[in-house]
């Protein structure tokens, strides 16, 4: 195939996998709606005021029922309704690695089209973006039971590769000079795989801050808060080399390690705000909502170190092309 025919092959794969995730999105959103609605633990735990047994036989059978919580209405979806839901969720999961695939080949036909790594531009980088975060979340799906998940990374990633398509959109060619580059494959790699891994967390955070005290279809806050957690810890040490390998790729396209250019700066307060919130949780013991706000902070430099520097503020890094 020609260089043209596996660029619009590649278009094609992006268009696909936006609505495999977007049908996935759906089914996952179905089994959230009619599935079996939970307290939040540690709201249950803090609550729960347990009365004294009396003396006696009907002492003994009070307090059994005083122990008892009422049940709610709701709260307890129905076996049909839950065996239809669990369903909607296992087809939406293979929805989802449909797509994952789709994303997959849109970004090795994209590669095979401009003879190099693909993620010279905006547009391409955001299609890596979404690869990665889906990634991130069947990887994890494959060793916890994390579907909950399911609906709000496929909405994501649907939307990202949308906006890639409507605004970010770039025709296969070459890139600047500057990254021609095998360094690319290193930084640009490291770089995206732990923004996927950041996504994961992001998400997983700004459901914790929806999530109620109550009743919800949602997982409990302290398991919401654990997977952001190993998230962050697993991607931090990639973010750290990505920094790294970007100042020494700077060293030998600019003849320096460090200018203070935007991407540089905002690369750096991205690690700072989430070496923070690793330093919170392991030194003060930070928990719950101050350590969630803490990284949904970072994740905001995050994307703003990824597509408002690229839009917004002019740099050495300002490829964007768009």
């Amino acid at each position: 195939m020609s260089a043209e025919q596996l660029a619009e092959l590649s278009d094609l794969f992006v268009v696909a996998a936006v609505l495999l995730y977007f049908f996935a999105m759906v089914g996952f959103a179905i089994e959230l709606a009619f599935g079996r609605a939970r307290p939040d633990k540690a709201a249950v735990e803090r609550s729960e005021v347990r009365q004294p047994v009396a003396v006696g036989a009907a002492g003994a059978d009070t307090a059994d029922v005083a122990d008892v919580a009422p049940p709610i209405d709701g709260a307890v979806a129905a076996p049909e309704a839950a065996g239809r839901s669990s369903r909607a969720g296992t087809v939406a999961l293979a929805l989802a690695w449909l797509g994952w695939a789709g994303n997959l080949a849109a970004i090795a036909t994209r590669g095979l089209a401009v003879d190099r790594w693909p993620w010279g531009n905006m547009y391409e980088f955001v299609v890596a973006i979404c690869f990665a975060a889906v990634t991130a979340f069947l990887g994890t799906q494959i060793r916890y039971n994390v579907r909950f998940l399911g609906a709000f990374v496929s909405l994501t990633a649907a939307l990202g590769l949308g906006l890639a398509v409507k605004f970010f959109y770039t025709a296969a060619g070459p890139v600047v000079p500057a990254l021609d580059s095998y360094w690319i494959a290193i930084h640009v790699t490291a770089a995206i795989i732990a923004s996927g891994l950041f996504t994961l967390a992001g998400v997983s955070g700004v459901l914790y801050l929806v999530r109620g005290d109550g009743m919800s279809r949602l997982p409990s806050r302290a398991d919401l808060e654990r997977v952001a957690h190993r998230a962050i810890v697993f991607s931090f040490p990639l973010w750290t080399f990505a920094v790294i390998a970007g100042a020494l790729w700077a060293d030998r396209a600019w003849g320096r390690y460090w200018g203070w250019d935007p991407k540089e700066v905002w690369s750096f307060i991205t690690w700072v705000a989430y070496a923070a919130y690793l330093h919170a949780k392991v030194t003060a013991g930070w928990r719950g909502r101050a350590a969630t706000i803490v990284q949904l902070v970072a994740f905001a430099c995050l994307m703003f170190n990824l597509v408002g520097v690229n839009i917004f503020i002019s740099g050495l890094h300002s490829y964007a092309d768009v």
